[in-house]
């Protein structure tokens, strides 16, 4: 208000003398309509500097966005425009996110080893970090052979909490992804956490089944043949494939490691989350742990 006054009055009264009378800085006076000339213009964007903007969205994502993301995208860079906008100058200029595809199931479950009860049960809503996990395996192809990759998903904020890449898929690759897992997260041994898989014979295996026991973890599986039962843990390694590693040829293992672990942090602390309200799983658990303190000091 008293910056609004000033502007009013500046034919009146010098801009330095209202500042002192007024009792607000000059500098401040000067930057608050520097600022809103720039927002004025970020919110009357050309049709052509606002395609710029959304061109490098798809650029930075490898494509892994659609017109939703893109928006929300904008949003929180500070552009200020409306999703029909948006979603036209997308549709007009070819713009899109890149197809889903179908991948097959790389564990086995034909074996005789323990079956765990499904208590998830897809209740795929969880209240709190560290109450369960989701574990599953995928593959990529190089030029050297198979690279394997096991991940350990925290489903209240669907961050990726823990993972390992090896050449093999034995129980050592869920083992290690488990104890990264572990490590990072430090959940309490009597907090109940689960940790839901398939019925692979990695997760049903008895080194693995040692591993929960150690760390006080109640194991969970799906039903057999039925990927519904994980389906977070099969849409993420959907938007892996889709978004990073889709048309690319990996001369070697490490290229590809590199490529796929870029992919994981950028997930993390950056990606959209649609079930997130479009924030990233690291900006989810940051916003609702402050959300926690503001709640105990109160």
């Amino acid at each position: 208000m008293k910056y609004a006054f000033i502007q009013r009055n500046r034919r009146v009264w010098p801009i330095s003398v209202q500042c002192r009378v007024l009792k607000v800085s000059v500098a401040g006076y000067h930057e608050h309509f520097v600022r809103r000339a720039s927002e004025a213009q970020r919110r009357h964007l050309s049709d052509e500097a606002l395609l710029v903007h959304i061109k490098a969205i798809p650029a930075e994502t490898r494509g892994g966005y659609g017109w939703p993301r893109t928006w929300k995208e904008l949003l929180a860079r500070g552009i200020r425009v409306g999703k029909d906008r948006v979603q036209k100058l997308m549709q007009l200029h070819g713009i899109r996110a890149k197809g889903k595809r179908r991948f097959k199931v790389t564990t086995d479950s034909q074996h005789d080893l323990p079956i765990a009860p499904n208590l998830l049960n897809r209740a795929f809503e969880v209240a709190e970090p560290d109450k369960v996990w989701a574990g599953d395996i995928t593959y990529i192809a190089t030029d050297e052979g198979w690279l394997f990759l096991a991940v350990v998903i925290d489903l209240f904020s669907r961050q990726m909490v823990g993972w390992s890449l090896r050449q093999d898929m034995t129980r050592e690759i869920v083992i290690n992804a488990l104890r990264m897992a572990w490590f990072k997260r430090h959940p309490s041994k009597d907090a109940g956490l689960i940790f839901h898989s398939d019925r692979g014979s990695q997760y049903a295996s008895q080194d693995f089944r040692d591993v929960l026991a150690e760390y006080g973890i109640t194991a969970s599986m799906s039903r057999r043949g039925n990927c519904w039962d994980n389906a977070c843990s099969e849409t993420l390694f959907g938007s892996l494939k889709v978004e990073r590693l889709h048309g690319q040829r990996f001369k070697t293992r490490r290229q590809a490691k590199d490529e796929v672990l870029a992919w994981m942090l950028w997930y993390n602390r950056s990606r959209l989350h649609s079930t997130l309200a479009h924030v990233s799983p690291m900006q989810f658990e940051e916003n609702w742990l402050a959300h926690q303190s503001r709640q105990a000091s109160a």
